[in-house]
């Protein structure tokens, strides 16, 4: 494998390790269960997941950056 490919190939795993770090946090998976059927504002989902509306903000921007 040449270099150029194998810093590729690195950069990519770089990135899916980063997503997977990401979805590993349990509440970060319910915002994604309650998003599964359409857009909700985060009122809704605050309601539905008894998360604060702080810790939804702070979720939902993790999971957008990503």
């Amino acid at each position: 494998m040449n270099k150029k490919k194998k810093e590729f190939l690195n950069k990519m795993l770089d990135q899916v390790a980063e997503r997977f770090r990401v979805l590993g946090e349990p509440n970060r998976l319910r915002l994604i269960m309650a998003l599964e059927n359409g857009e909700k504002n985060v009122t809704d989902l605050v309601e539905e997941t008894t998360l604060t509306q702080a810790n939804v903000s702070r979720h939902l921007s993790l999971l957008t950056d990503k």
